[in-house]
């Protein structure tokens, strides 16, 4: 019969979703030029383009989750989209690279930036740094946790446990939210502030976007709660969720390599000097 879907493919019908997510994105970041440059319009032209490209995350998400109630998520969709996610963490994985690459460059070639922290590491302004042992341990162990009751959630899911699943999803939601506030408690008691030194602005970019993943990864597992509560996810058919479980675990592994090098071995950096 002529028109006969004879594949495993889905493929798409037209979206306007694309065109408005790419011109978002193109506003928002030229409204973030313009607050770089003291236009009085930047913020403006930044906030419409934000809206803009959330708007379109809202709308194509949606569509994706009809689309798998619509039964066109096959299993050679539904490996492709695993190929998907495991290609943007890997670009996630590169962007915090770039960060403790800086760090490191700082910590270990002081004699390049000799201009800009005297040549010496840790930098001669800085007179103090958080001890590693104190909130930074604390929210260690909250997120191992954390990792601990996600994965919980999906072996409940695997096997049918819907309550279990619901309470899995909730203390980790619950974990994210209390490491977010000990964070920014941190921020607003540490000893010294951003961008006063390369240690300040080192630290504060690496952990403050790690901790800007906390919060997406949390809105994300919120999500992934408000399905469950819908009856969304199935045992056989779960990908969201467990595409958020694997974004919750690289937040988890991103933060060990911090608390272990910026704050850890920072410390000892400065303790030694």
């Amino acid at each position: 019969m002529a028109g006969a879907k004879n594949h495993d493919y889905h493929i798409l019908p037209p979206s306007i979703w694309p065109l408005v997510g790419a011109f978002s994105a193109l506003t928002m970041t030229s409204g973030g030029v313009l607050s770089m440059h003291d236009n009085p319009d930047g913020k403006f032209v930044f906030a419409l383009g934000l809206a803009g490209v959330l708007l379109t995350m809202f709308q194509w998400w949606t569509n994706c989750i009809r689309e798998a109630h619509a039964g066109d998520h096959t299993p050679v969709v539904s490996l492709h989209l695993r190929y998907g996610m495991i290609l943007f963490i890997a670009s996630e994985v590169m962007f915090f690279v770039g960060w403790f690459w800086a760090f490191f460059d700082f910590s270990l070639f002081p004699s390049t930036l000799a201009k800009v922290i005297g040549g010496t590491w840790p930098p001669k302004s800085l007179t103090a740094v958080l001890n590693p042992f104190d909130l930074p341990l604390i929210n260690t162990l909250i997120l191992l946790c954390s990792g601990t009751t996600v994965t919980w959630a999906h072996h409940c899911l695997l096997h049918g446990n819907r309550a279990g699943l619901k309470t899995g999803l909730w203390c980790t939601i619950l974990l994210g939210m209390l490491f977010t506030s000990l964070q920014a408690f941190e921020y607003a008691h540490a000893p010294f502030a951003f961008g006063h030194n390369t240690y300040g602005s080192a630290f504060y970019m690496a952990t403050g976007f790690h901790g800007f993943h906390v919060i997406v990864g949390t809105i994300f597992l919120a999500i992934c709660l408000k399905r469950t509560y819908n009856g969304d996810f199935t045992p056989k058919q779960h990908f969201g969720f467990e595409a958020a479980a694997w974004y919750w675990h690289f937040v988890d592994v991103v933060w060990l390599f911090l608390f272990a090098a910026i704050y850890v071995w920072g410390n000892w950096g400065f303790a030694v000097d």
